[in-house]
């Protein structure tokens, strides 16, 4: 995938960095438990439907609001010419276009003729909500780089960073693989104030743009979100997250891995900087791609934490602000991974799904690695996001507090500015000039892409009382979200001790007895001494459009994990609705869908097993019919002796899209 000039500069890198020290506005229910972080974690109860919120900012009432909660799709992870990379592969739209694209409206993206993009692109359903994930860092030095009046226009790494043949992604992504990133003085002044002000001024208008295009009517037909991406690539792994915003009450410029190059000291300084430092900020952070950051995003281990005490209030601080995780994007699935030797589990044949590197792999056993975000070194249990929250139980044993009860979230990660661009058909690349052509689709990619290992990506579906940020923010932090890796499969999902047995025969009562005898998807279930927890789970097939018909259902599964007495966590798949051999392929000759499926599934599902002395998860995965994969329609578009040989066998053929709702929680009374 990367040639031996490329391999000897990361190594390099490599060995450097192993020397290198590891070192009051409106108020809402949400906002007040997060004056108090204790609090936060442990009152799990989900928010009532039907209470009253205050808005955190002047707009009229949806008139859409719904006690039992509306389905609203969005992307939360999308990069435009704003980001370091994104602008070196070509892309030129600002923010503003982004929104438009979610809109509706087309776009053009690169590669570049006289500085406009040839290619027009066109979602094929607007979203309802999207965030600009554009990086922290660098948003300076770009602009310094790009403007021809700035102070760093003229400087060699500026004139680097412009030429086509530099790989300006690579020239400013290795900086942050070090422990202490230092802003380059040539380019922002020996006090640095050309870059900070420039990043304030790209802030600004990341800002401005989300304001916008927010419909504060009563339509609210539209919702942004202020946000940014924090990149922490510490030794070549993936620690990244996307930091999102309530409001546009925020700080005056992100927190960046220049300011906090630990993961603490990120959360640390949004609390300072927002929750503490700003009337009416509120923040919440999403890690993602952690199947790219050999076992060190997730990893349990903090600095300058020696004692039991002073770990903790680390994880309290962990829990209340990354309160979901990014499990599908265009790097790949992070849900799961068959043959770790420290999870002892059952092979689940459907955890092959979208994995950017092949059988065999190096097992990481309890030790971190490096190189993960250019597919090198080991794989880490943690590195998946089921062991992540059998994970979280063994902490919260040891702890008394879980670190990863997360709610689920789905991207595209484009960096071509298309926010929810995950049609399989006509997929034109996400990455500018690395894949504007199929032959560099289908390819072993570039020193920082990886071509045909990649896929569409995802996107994420909330379940909320109206489409606005309060509404939306609210069921992020109840974590009454899902993923999926590109349909819009919708979804309910509810956990209790007493659902009718004929509740999927009388689909219009599911939703009131779900949530007036249960919780919904990322809540908790109170403890109980006997009985087992009683589940429905709901889904229906995306219906496409007439130029692209939806792909019926294949079935539903429950996966289940847990802790046992003596702290062995254990995990379990299974099957509750549909049929896992209904016959269902595809003609990959055409890629014409054969066999039937269903438009819809329904499942009330009583726990056979279960023991309510241990802590336990459950959260649901919707699997659709096979369909081609994108590779698969673009290696027919080739004359059999012209076909790039990464055609035949590199990746499947055919995939089968999904959905994965938050987890519901059972939570045993503590042990006295």
């Amino acid at each position: 995938m990367i040639n031996g000039k490329h391999l000897a500069i990361w190594l390099s890198i490599l060995i450097c960095l192993a020397n290198c020290k590891e070192e009051k506005g409106a108020e809402t229910q949400t906002q007040r438990a997060n004056t108090d972080v204790e609090e936060d974690v442990l009152a799990d109860e989900p928010i009532d439907p039907a209470i009253e919120f205050g808005y955190s900012e002047k707009r009229e009432i949806c008139a859409d609001r719904n006690p039992l909660r509306n389905l609203y799709f969005g992307d939360m992870h999308v990069h435009t010419g704003f980001s370091f990379d994104a602008y070196s592969y070509g892309n030129v739209l600002r923010p503003s276009d982004a929104y438009a694209y979610a809109l509706g409206q087309p776009v053009k993206i690169a590669p570049l003729e006289d500085g406009v993009g040839i290619r027009e692109v066109k979602i094929d359903r607007p979203l309802d909500f999207l965030a600009v994930t554009d990086h922290g860092e660098f948003l300076g030095e770009i602009h310094q780089c790009t403007n021809e009046s700035s102070f760093g226009y003229s400087s060699a790494e500026c004139a680097r960073y412009r030429d086509p043949e530099g790989n300006g992604a690579f020239q400013f992504g290795t900086i942050l693989s070090g422990v202490d990133p230092i802003r380059d003085p040539t380019i922002c002044g020996e006090d640095l104030s050309h870059c900070l002000d420039s990043a304030k001024l790209r802030w600004a208008e990341m800002i401005d743009a989300a304001e916008e295009v927010y419909d504060k009517t009563s339509d609210c037909a539209f919702t942004s979100f202020v946000a940014y991406e924090y990149t922490n690539t510490f030794t070549v792994s993936n620690l990244h997250r996307n930091v999102f915003f309530r409001n546009t009450q925020v700080p005056d410029t992100p927190v960046s891995y220049y300011e906090a190059p630990f993961p603490d000291m990120l959360w640390t300084q949004l609390n300072e900087h927002c929750n503490e430092g700003v009337e009416g900020c509120d923040v919440l952070v999403i890690p993602h791609n952690s199947n790219l950051s050999n076992g060190r995003l997730f990893s349990p281990d903090f600095r300058e934490a020696d004692t039991k005490e002073e770990k903790v209030e680390r994880l309290k601080l962990r829990a209340r602000m990354e309160p979901l995780v990014e499990i599908f994007q265009a790097k790949g699935d992070s849900e799961c991974r068959n043959g770790f030797a420290l999870e002892e589990a059952e092979d689940d044949p459907l955890c092959a799904f979208e994995k950017m590197r092949p059988d065999p792999f190096e097992d990481c056993g309890d030790e971190v690695g490096n190189g993960g975000m250019r597919l090198w070194g080991c794989l880490h249990r943690l590195d998946f996001v089921r062991n992540v929250l059998k994970e979280g139980l063994r902490e919260e044993r040891e702890y008394g507090i879980n670190p990863y009860r997360f709610g689920f979230v789905g991207a595209t990660d484009t960096h071509n500015g298309t926010p929810g661009h995950v049609a399989a058909r006509d997929f034109p690349g996400h990455v500018g000039t690395a894949d504007d052509t199929p032959e560099k689709r289908l390819g072993p990619g570039t020193i920082t892409h990886e071509g045909i290992v990649s896929n569409p990506g995802g996107i994420t579906a909330v379940w909320a009382v109206e489409n606005s940020r309060d509404a939306i923010f609210d069921a992020f932090r109840r974590r009454e979200s899902y993923a999926t890796s590109g349909p819009r499969i919708s979804t309910r999902f509810f956990g209790g001790w007493d659902f009718a047995e004929d509740l999927c025969d009388a689909p219009e009562g599911l939703v009131e007895q779900g949530y007036e005898r249960g919780v919904p998807m990322g809540g908790t279930l109170s403890a109980r001494t006997s009985e087992s927890p009683v589940f429905v789970v709901w889904a229906e097939q995306d219906l496409g459009t007439e130029d692209a018909p939806g792909i019926p259902l294949q079935r539903i599964q429950i996966i289940k994990g847990w802790i046992d007495a003596e702290g062995k966590t254990h995990e379990k798949v299974y099957e509750v609705a549909g049929d896992p051999n209904n016959g269902a392929s595809v003609d990959e000759k055409t890629c014409e869908p054969i066999g039937t499926g269903a438009s819809s599934l329904c499942a009330r599902w009583v726990d056979p097993d279960f023991n309510p002395e241990f802590p336990v998860f459950y959260y649901t995965r919707v699997v659709q019919n096979p369909t081609c994969r994108w590779s698969t329609r673009q290696c027919m578009t080739f004359a059999e002796e012209d076909r790039p040989v990464s055609c035949d066998g590199v990746v499947a053929t055919t995939v089968q899209e999904r959905a994965y709702t938050s987890p519901i929680y059972y939570q045993p009374e503590p042990q006295l």
